[in-house]
């Protein structure tokens, strides 16, 4: 059996993990929509990455509900291996859409294809987002620094990732729509892409800088890997 207090950590894990893939999910379905109306290349890509969420979200809570209903027979090396490969599988995805993104912006950038519209909609989504996510982030760190997870403080940082996310995006929208800034919207996509690309690098070669961190669940708002 698993300890009562382990026990209620990991619950609460499971319930963060799918809190969060119920958010990103609805998040990822608006922005994307949103931005192919707006033809924001920079919405559309926050879209994309709110699923690239769902997936690491969804990987975490099985994990959790493995151990959960599997007890002290878990099998700590077979639940490594199923993680470590869904992590590459996730980078791999961050590193597509990063090649994407970038591809995009610098077509939009050379004049190549309709300026953005103006996205209200989007500014709405994206700043719900910053006032949400860093909330479920510190949640999300404080149970990892609980069960000694990996996985759980690695899906943390993906929350992280996804404020400094809505945070770009909503700046480069509130430019093109207060000042008519056309350019900021794939600029602001292509300041998204070192992100996406280290953080899909690190996934890919199962790596996690922010779990190494004792103190990482004291700041919550810090940049994967920084």
């Amino acid at each position: 059996m698993v300890p009562s207090s382990r026990e209620s950590w990991l619950r609460r894990g499971r319930a963060l993990a799918l809190i969060t893939i119920l958010y990103n999910a609805v998040e990822g379905v608006l922005a994307i929509a949103f931005g192919i109306q707006a033809e924001s290349v920079a919405l559309t890509g926050f879209g994309a990455d709110s699923f690239i969420e769902v997936t690491s979200a969804a990987v975490l809570a099985w994990r959790l509900h493995r151990e959960l209903t599997l007890g002290a027979d878990a099998d700590p090396s077979q639940v490594e291996r199923i993680e470590l490969r869904a992590s590459r599988i996730a980078g791999s995805l961050l590193l597509a859409l990063g090649a994407l993104l970038l591809v995009e912006s610098v077509r939009r950038l050379m004049g190549m294809g309709d300026p953005p519209d103006t996205s209200r909609l989007g500014m709405v989504l994206t700043s719900v987002s910053i006032l949400l996510m860093p909330l479920l982030a510190r949640a999300k760190l404080v149970a990892a620094a609980r069960l000694e997870s990996q996985a759980l403080r690695a899906d943390a940082m993906e929350t992280v990732a996804c404020v400094w996310l809505s945070v770009t995006t909503l700046v480069g929208l509130g430019l093109n729509a207060w000042q008519g800034w056309w350019w900021a919207d794939p600029a602001a996509a292509l300041v998204l892409v070192p992100l996406i690309i280290r953080e899909g690098l690190e996934a890919v070669r199962g790596e996690c800088c922010a779990c190494a961190s004792d103190g990482a669940e004291k700041a919550p708002l810090t940049p994967p890997g920084g």
